[in-house]
C-alpha cells in the first residue's frame, strides 16, 4: 500500500498517520493536523456567517421598495432555510460518498458566487422579476451553505472526538464574530456605497476562503453506513432535543426577517444603527459559547439543565422583547437591547449541548462510530435548524403583517417555552441517569477493537 493507507474509518493525513494517535495524544497537545483543521473550520464559520448576516439591517426595507410585502420578505428568508433543510438531509446521508473536503470547498464556492449575484439584484425590475430571482439565488446559496456547514460539524466531531462541545463552542466564537460584524459592516457599506457593495465585498471575501481551505484541510475517508435519519428519530430524547433546536433557530430566523423593520419604524433608527443593535444578540452568544462548551464537555451531566434553563430564558427574552401586549409595558429601546442580550446568552446555553447529546445518544444506541454517523447527526442538526429558520421568518412575518411584531415575538417565546417544558419533563421522568462512560472513552474502546493499518502492515 501507499503511505495513504488507513483504517476503514480513518482520516488521511499528510504522513499517513491514523486518527487514533491523535485521539490518544489530544489531551497532551494539539497536533499540527488538528490546528490546521480548526483554522479551516473557523474560517468556514466566520466567512459563511458574515455573508449570511449582512442582509438583516437593510435588505427587508429594500425588498419592500421593490414591491415585496412583509410576508414575502419572510418567505425569502424562509426559503433559504427550506433549501438548507433539503441539502442537509441529502448531504448528511452521502457525506462519505461525496467526500467531506470536496463538500466543504464546493459549498463555499457556491455561496460566494450567490452572494455576489445577490448584490446585483437592485438592477433588475421590481415586482415579480425581483422576487423570483431573490428566491432562486437564495435557494442555491442555501445548498452551498448546507454543504459547508454539514461538513464542518462532521469534520469537527471526527477530528476532536474527546472534546466535541468544547471545539464547537470555540468555533461559535467565529460564528458569533460573523454575526456580529455582518450587520454593522453591511449597514455601513450600504449607507456609504449603496446596495451592491456589501454583497460584492463580502462575496469576494468568501471566495478567498476557497483556495485557503483547499490548501489547509486534510482529506477524509470512511465507509458508508447502513443507518438512517429515520432510526435517529426512533429515540424520544433525540426528537425532543430536535424540537429544542427548532425553537432556537425559529427565533433567530424571526429576528432576521422582522427586527430591522420594527426597529426602523418604532425607534426611527438607520440601517447602520440597526446593525449595531444586533450586536446585543450576537455578542453574548459569541462570548458565552466557548465557556459553555468547556462546561458541557467536562460535566456532561449538566447538559440537560443547560438546555432546559436556556430554553426557559429564551422564552422570557422573547416575551419581553416587544413586550407581549397583555403586559401593557411600553416598548423601550433599552429594553429591546437588554432582551436581545438575554436571548443571545440563552441561545448559546441551549444550543451548545444539543449536538454532543444527540451524538452520545446515537452511539449508545448502536450507531456505527465513524464519519458516516457524524454526517447523519450533522445533517439532522442542520435540517432541524433549517426547519426553524424557515418557519420563524415565514410565520413571524405573517403574524407581524396581520397583528404586530409584539405578538409575533410572543409566539416565538411560547414555542421556546414548550420545547424547554417537554425536555424538562422528559429528564425528570428519566430520573438520575445511570453512570456511563464518557463519549470519548466509548469511541476509543471501539477503535481499540478495530485493527489498524499502518504502512501496509496490520497492527493492534
Amino acid at each position: 500500500m501507499t503511505d495513504n493507507s488507513m483504517d476503514t474509518d480513518g482520516i488521511q493525513t499528510d504522513d499517513g498517520t491514523s486518527e487514533q494517535s491523535f485521539i490518544s495524544s489530544f489531551n497532551q497537545r494539539m497536533t499540527r493536523y488538528q490546528i490546521l483543521t480548526l483554522i479551516s473550520m473557523a474560517s468556514v464559520n466566520f466567512s459563511s456567517m458574515i455573508c449570511y448576516s449582512i442582509l438583516g439591517p437593510f435588505f427587508p426595507s429594500e425588498a419592500l421598495k421593490k414591491g415585496a410585502s412583509q410576508t414575502v420578505v419572510g418567505l425569502i428568508f424562509g426559503c433559504y432555510a427550506l433549501c438548507n433543510l433539503l441539502g442537509s438531509l441529502v448531504l448528511g446521508k452521502y457525506i462519505v460518498q461525496i467526500g467531506a473536503k470536496f463538500m466543504l470547498v464546493s459549498g463555499l464556492f457556491v455561496s460566494s458566487v450567490c452572494t455576489i449575484l445577490f448584490g446585483l439584484l437592485d438592477r433588475v425590475p421590481e415586482g415579480a422579476t425581483f422576487i423570483s430571482l431573490c428566491f432562486i439565488i437564495r435557494s442555491v446559496d442555501a445548498l452551498g451553505f448546507s454543504a459547508a456547514m454539514t461538513a464542518t460539524f462532521a469534520v469537527s466531531a471526527k477530528v476532536f472526538p474527546n472534546n466535541i462541545a468544547t471545539v464547537l463552542g470555540s468555533l461559535e466564537i467565529f460564528t458569533g464574530l460573523g454575526l456580529i460584524l455582518g450587520p454593522p459592516i453591511g449597514g455601513w457599506l450600504y449607507q456609504s456605497f449603496g446596495y451592491e457593495v456589501p454583497f460584492l465585498a463580502l462575496g469576494c471575501f468568501l471566495f478567498l476562503m476557497v483556495p485557503f481551505n483547499i490548501y489547509v484541510l486534510p482529506t477524509f475517508a470512511a465507509d458508508p453506513t447502513k443507518d438512517s435519519f429515520f432510526r435517529l428519530f426512533t429515540h424520544l430524547k433525540i426528537v425532543l432535543i430536535c424540537f429544542a433546536i427548532f425553537s432556537l433557530s425559529s427565533g433567530l430566523g424571526f429576528l432576521d426577517a422582522t427586527l430591522s423593520i420594527y426597529a426602523i419604524n418604532k425607534f426611527d433608527l438607520t440601517p447602520g444603527y440597526v446593525g449595531l443593535l444586533l450586536l446585543g444578540l450576537s455578542l453574548p452568544y459569541c462570548l458565552a459559547s466557548p465557556v459553555l462548551g468547556v462546561i458541557s464537555d467536562k460535566f456532561p451531566s449538566v447538559r440537560p439543565a443547560l438546555m432546559v434553563t436556556g430554553g426557559l430564558t429564551t422564552a422570557i427574552g422573547f416575551l419581553f422583547l416587544g413586550p407581549v401586549p397583555i403586559l401593557q409595558i411600553e416598548s423601550k429601546l433599552w429594553l429591546l437591547v437588554l432582551m436581545l442580550a438575554v436571548i443571545g446568552l440563552s441561545l448559546s446555553m441551549s444550543a451548545i449541548p444539543t449536538f454532543p447529546e444527540i451524538l452520545t445518544c446515537a452511539f449508545e444506541n448502536g450507531f456505527e462510530d465513524g464519519l458516516s454517523t457524524l454526517g447523519l447527526v450533522s445533517g439532522l442538526f442542520g435540517a432541524v435548524w433549517s426547519i426553524g429558520m424557515f418557519s420563524g421568518p415565514t410565520l413571524g412575518g405573517f403574524i407581524t403583517q396581520h397583528l404586530s411584531f409584539e405578538w409575533a415575538a410572543s409566539v416565538q417565546g411560547g414555542v421556546a417555552f414548550l420545547a424547554a417544558f417537554f425536555l424538562g419533563v422528559y429528564f425528570l421522568c428519566q430520573g438520575t441517569p445511570l453512570k456511563r462512560a464518557p463519549l470519548n472513552e466509548k469511541r476509543i474502546s471501539t477503535e481499540e477493537r478495530t485493527p489498524l493499518v499502518r504502512n501496509g502492515n496490520p497492527g493492534t
